[in-house]
C-alpha cells in the first residue's frame, strides 16, 4: 500500500475558484462585472489550476434549517467536496476532476495539528482530513503532492455560504434525475424529471450518496451537474445586472482568508477570460480509482486511486492537454467509480 506524502512547497499558497470553473460553462458568464477590474490573477504557461473545496461545517446554520434539511449531527470540519479545476493557457478549455473524499494519502512528519497543537509523525489519512488537521494551506499541499500539479488559487465553501449563494439564483437551480432519488440520510426525495431547488434542498441534493447505489462517486457526479446548471441559470436575471452579479460572486467567495485565496475581483476577471467558451469545451471527470483499500487502522475504509490512470490524467493537465478519453484508462474494480469524462453540455438538465 502506497501513500503520497505532501511536499511542503516554499512558494505562497493559494485559494481556488468554483465560480470561475462554473463560468466557463456559460458564454459571457460574469463578464459584465469583470470589465476594468484590476487583478493579479496569474496566467501560467501551462494553464491555471484552482482547488475548490466544500466544507462539512454547520457554522451559521439555524436550528430550524438543520431539522428541515437533515443537517443534524456534528460536522467533521473536513473537505467533503474536492474539485481540481484546470483552465487552459489559451482559455479555450476547462477540465474539472473530482477527488473522492476517502482517497488514501499520507501526511508528512513534523506537521502541527492546528486543533491540538500536537506535532505529528508521518501517518496515513484520508484526503478530506487535511483541512481539519492543517488548514487550507495543508489541504492545498496535500492535493499538490497527490496530483503533481501546482495549485494557483483556492476557494472554500461551507454549508451556509452554499445555501446563500444558491438562493441568489432567481427561481432556483434545476436538478434532474432519470430515476426516483430518495435518500433517508439527507431527506432528498425527487421523482424522475427536473425540479428547481433553493439553497437548502440544493444542499440535500449535492450531499446525497445513499439513494442510487453510486456512493460517493455518484455524489461527485451530482455536484458536477449542479455546477453546470447553476451557471446556466445565471443567464436569467443575474448576468445583465452587474451589481447583482458582483453580489453573487461575493457571496460565493465569502470572507475566508488564505495565502492563495481567490478574490471576488479575480473570480470576475477569470470569468471574463472565459466569456466565449461554450459548454462543450468543458469536461468533468472523477480521478481514476482502482478499488477500496483494506481498512487502515486509525483511518478506516479508503479509496485507492488507479496509479497509472491518475498519472495519465494529471500528466495531461500538467502539459495543458485535454483529459484522456474513457477508453484510455482501465475500468475500475468499483463499477460506480469507472472513469467516464462528460462534457458540460451533456450535464445540462432539460
Amino acid at each position: 500500500m502506497k501513500f503520497a506524502c505532501p511536499k511542503r512547497p516554499r512558494r505562497p499558497l493559494l485559494v481556488p475558484a468554483a465560480l470561475a470553473a462554473l463560468a466557463a460553462l456559460v458564454p459571457g458568464a460574469l463578464a459584465v462585472a469583470a470589465t476594468a477590474v484590476p487583478t493579479e490573477l496569474p496566467s501560467p504557461e501551462k494553464g491555471l489550476n484552482l482547488l475548490v473545496v466544500g466544507l462539512d461545517t454547520r457554522k451559521g446554520v439555524t436550528e430550524e434549517e438543520k431539522e428541515r434539511f437533515r443537517l443534524g449531527g456534528q460536522g467533521c470540519d473536513c473537505t467533503d467536496v474536492i474539485m481540481l479545476v484546470h483552465v487552459s493557457a489559451e482559455n479555450d478549455r476547462v477540465d474539472v476532476v473530482g477527488l473522492p473524499r476517502d482517497s488514501l494519502t499520507a501526511f508528512p512528519a513534523d506537521h502541527r495539528d492546528r486543533r491540538t497543537g500536537k506535532v505529528h509523525g508521518a501517518h496515513p489519512a484520508k484526503i478530506n482530513s487535511a483541512w481539519a488537521e492543517g488548514g487550507p494551506s495543508f489541504a492545498v499541499e496535500t492535493v499538490e503532492s497527490m496530483t503533481g500539479l501546482p495549485v494557483h488559487r483556492y476557494l472554500e465553501i461551507d454549508f451556509r455560504r452554499f445555501m446563500d449563494t444558491v438562493d441568489r439564483v432567481d427561481g432556483g437551480v434545476p436538478v434532474c434525475t432519470a430515476q426516483p432519488l430518495k435518500d433517508p440520510a439527507t431527506g432528498i426525495d425527487l421523482q424522475p424529471g427536473t425540479k428547481r431547488v433553493g439553497g437548502g434542498e440544493a444542499l440535500q441534493y449535492v450531499r446525497s450518496r445513499k439513494a442510487d447505489g453510486q456512493m460517493d462517486f455518484g455524489r461527485i457526479q451530482k455536484q458536477q451537474k449542479f455546477v453546470v446548471n447553476t451557471l446556466r441559470q445565471l443567464h436569467e436575471g443575474v448576468l445583465d445586472d452587474p451589481a447583482r452579479l458582483r453580489e453573487f460572486a461575493a457571496t460565493l467567495r465569502g470572507t475566508a482568508e488564505g495565502e492563495r485565496a481567490i478574490s471576488t475581483a479575480e473570480l470576475l476577471t477569470l470569468a471574463a477570460r472565459l466569456r466565449e467558451l461554450p459548454p462543450d469545451r468543458t469536461e468533468f471527470a472523477t480521478v481514476p480509482v482502482r478499488d477500496f483499500n483494506p481498512a487502515v487502522e486509525g483511518v478506516g475504509s479508503t479509496v485507492a486511486w488507479d496509479e497509472e490512470g491518475a498519472a495519465e490524467v494529471f500528466g495531461r493537465l500538467r502539459e495543458d492537454r485535454p483529459l484522456p478519453v474513457a477508453g484510455d484508462v482501465a475500468p475500475s474494480l468499483i463499477p460506480a467509480a469507472t472513469y467516464r469524462p462528460a462534457t458540460g453540455s451533456s450535464l445540462i438538465c432539460p
